[in-house]
């Protein structure tokens, strides 16, 4: 039997791909890695970049053609079989990493030829070796044996935790549902997630709506219906997931896990010299410390929690009484509606997806002169998904992307891009293009029609793509420094909330809208309401996502093994100061925050707010020149986009910029504070 995920050859045949393929696929893996290691560390004389480095960039790449496609379906085709293989998969990949992180030979070869190499002959080079010796070095590669030992089994742990926390989630969504026959308790509910119920009631042989509990749904019911009680049902379905609250208290409680992955976290840390899990993760990041990322935060929320304030008593002023949780996105966008004239429901019409794909396309095509040109003969995992060649403007295809883009029972909720293949040109072999999948999670379109997006759906849609850019236009061909490797977490983000501003401008938006029924463009006066509903709300929209970053970032960096990870105890205190809505006493957001706990943003979701500082300075340089002006697209094609992890970002930030990032321009795009306001950072 020919195992597909040993192929090293093209893209991945997803369907293809079964559960007993995985290990077999990944045990030949790391074995041929592990004789190719021997090979290169017996060699006798010294070692260069290309006969040592060049060879352990493709032993990594063949591990990454072997485990991302798993990892993907992992996310996006889940069953039982597969999340079992996978499981017992991670704590070989886990083991095999930390073996040659501490591998004390290994980071002889690699200072070796680090010392031996000339940074300005060989730029890319080094800043990979740079990147490399300091990944050695928070792995414990000059820890004494016992030690190492310990930090490989505490690796080992945590990403079976972290696995474990996304399943519980998922397990947990999956397990609750609501069935409703009367039309008047879904009366509000958006007619795009009411298909999808009705499609999910028929497939179980009731009547009326199955109402599931992932992300479209949830969202549609607590802006739209118009049932307090219903929303409130989902508001407490939703925020007690995995936790020991709600419908499903303690079936797939992560309480236990976040307190486990939190102190292995923490152990991790100070193993390998640092006092703190936030303080491990600054030595990758921009950030160069935990005093200014908190002073970033903190700053933010003094300028922003004014506004959010003002901006929940004029609402609850309009309303005429206190709101709950529940309550204040359905009237919020009432508030929307009357203010502004505009709601999502009466704009989704006019964004069909295949016209929403035209317009983000051509925004690619004016700024960049790439194509997006779809291919049907390319394998795929569901028969939703679709796959396009990236081509320049001299005809050669520079990349290529899968977008999967509608909510299933068997995938993750959320949006994200992530990378099938990676640029790769090594030792004259053959060049590898890079491969990216972007997934989102909209409702299925109804029978014959097109999907029908949101202007949310489509700021979503835009910021994906902008990863996705950032991973297809890299020009550095070793892959552990390519497209979006070893870019700082704390600016990988850049580049696609970059791209969110382009789905707020009324040029691009009238180019990508057509009423799905009479052919019409978005009239100018919906376009200018439109515009103007950007700043409705937005101090309450970033003291949320402050919340978020600050209650990251005070448990990772306040963990004291005595005191436990103390999860509700700062969560409150970060909530006291700096919530605008009190939760309820049953709220127990972090037992889903995935984000954190499932490994991705573990002590880095401030990056989202430090990047969108950094995008909103870039697309100031747009707005400046003229939106589409070609040489400020060069340069940060040239700048930013292209070249991963190979230079340092505040550097070519300023080289694209000219000085340094200011917060003059989020706060102007938000509307809350004059551009005169002073410098964060």
């Amino acid at each position: 039997m020919t195992n597909p995920l040993l192929d090293s050859q093209g893209i991945p045949r997803y369907s293809q791909i079964k559960p007993e393929h995985v290990e077999a696929a990944l045990d030949e893996t790391l074995r041929r890695n592990r004789d190719e290691l021997t090979r290169i560390l017996s060699r006798s004389d010294e070692p260069s970049f290309a006969d040592s480095i060049a060879p352990l960039e493709e032993m990594e790449d063949r591990l990454h053609r072997t485990w991302s496609p798993v990892s993907h379906l992992h996310g996006v085709a889940n069953t039982d079989e597969l999340r079992t293989v996978y499981n017992a998969c991670l704590p070989k990949l886990s083991r095999y990493g930390t073996e040659l992180a501490q591998n004390e030979r290994l980071f002889e070869v690699y200072r070796k030829v680090d010392s031996g190499l000339n940074a300005t002959e060989h730029p890319v080079e080094k800043h990979l070796l740079e990147h490399a010796l300091r990944e050695f070095r928070l792995a414990g590669v000059a820890l004494p044996a016992e030690k190492k030992a310990r930090f490989k089994k505490v690796m080992e742990e945590l990403s079976q935790l972290q696995a474990r926390f996304e399943q519980n989630l998922l397990d947990s969504m999956k397990s609750w549902s609501k069935h409703l026959t009367d039309a008047a308790d879904v009366s509000g509910i958006p007619a795009a997630v009411l298909a999808a119920a009705a499609a999910a009631a028929e497939e179980q042989n009731l009547e009326g709506w199955l109402l599931h509990l992932d992300q479209p749904t949830y969202v549609g019911v607590v802006t739209h219906a118009d049932s307090a009680s219903l929303r409130e049902e989902f508001y407490a379905a939703w925020v007690t997931r995995a936790s020991d609250q709600g419908p499903a208290a303690g079936q797939f409680d992560n309480s236990a896990l976040m307190e486990d992955i939190m102190r292995l976290r923490h152990e991790a840390a100070n193993l390998v010299g640092f006092s703190n899990y936030a303080e491990y993760m600054l030595a990758s990041r921009m950030a160069g410390s935990v005093t200014e990322v908190t002073q970033f935060l903190e700053h933010l929320a003094t300028m922003a929690r004014p506004a959010a304030l003002q901006e929940l008593t004029d609402l609850e002023a309009w309303v005429g009484r206190k709101l709950e949780p529940w309550d204040a996105g359905y009237y919020a966008e009432k508030l929307r509606l009357e203010r502004f004239s505009i709601s999502d429901e009466e704009l989704r019409p006019y964004f069909p997806l295949p016209r929403v794909m035209d317009g983000l396309f051509g925004v690619m095509q004016k700024l960049y002169g790439l194509r997006a040109v779809e291919q049907n003969d390319v394998d795929r995992w569901h028969p939703d998904v679709r796959y396009y060649a990236l081509i320049d403007e001299k005809g050669q295809t520079v990349g290529g992307f899968f977008m999967d883009l509608f909510a299933r029972r068997n995938k993750r909720p959320g949006a994200w891009m992530d990378e099938c293949l990676v640029r790769k040109h090594l030792n004259g072999g053959g060049q590898q293009i890079p491969v990216g999948h972007l997934v989102c999670n909209y409702s299925r379109p109804a029978e014959g029609k097109p999907a029908l997006l949101s202007h949310e759906e489509i700021i979503t849609l835009f910021h994906e793509f902008g990863h996705n850019l950032h991973h297809l236009l890299t020009r550095i061909d070793y892959p552990s420094i390519s497209g979006i490797n070893g870019v700082p977490w704390d600016a990988v983000e850049l580049p696609s909330q970059f791209m969110e501003n382009f789905a707020w401008d009324t040029g691009v938006l009238r180019s990508m809208s057509r009423h799905v029924d009479t052919g019409v463009t978005l009239p100018d006066e919906l376009l200018n309401k439109l515009e103007a509903s950007r700043v409705f709300h937005s101090g309450m929209h970033m003291m949320r996502q402050l919340e978020f970053a600050l209650f990251d970032w005070r448990i990772h960096a306040e963990y004291a093994p005595e005191k436990g990870a103390r999860i509700y105890e700062i969560l409150g205190e970060v909530r006291e100061r700096f919530a605008v809505i009190p939760a309820p006493a049953y709220n127990r957001f972090p037992n889903s925050f995935a984000h954190v706990f499932g490994g991705a943003y573990a002590a880095g979701y401030y990056s989202y707010k430090w990047a969108e500082v950094l995008a909103a300075d870039a697309f100031a340089a747009f707005q400046e020149a003229g939106l589409f002006d070609r040489s400020v697209a060069d340069r940060f094609r040239t700048q930013i986009l292209e070249v991963g992890g190979a230079a340092n970002i505040g550097e070519a930030f300023e080289a694209f910029r000219g000085r340094p990032p200011t917060i003059d321009a989020l706060l102007a795009q938000s509307g809350i504070v004059p551009p005169e306001a002073e410098h964060a950072h």
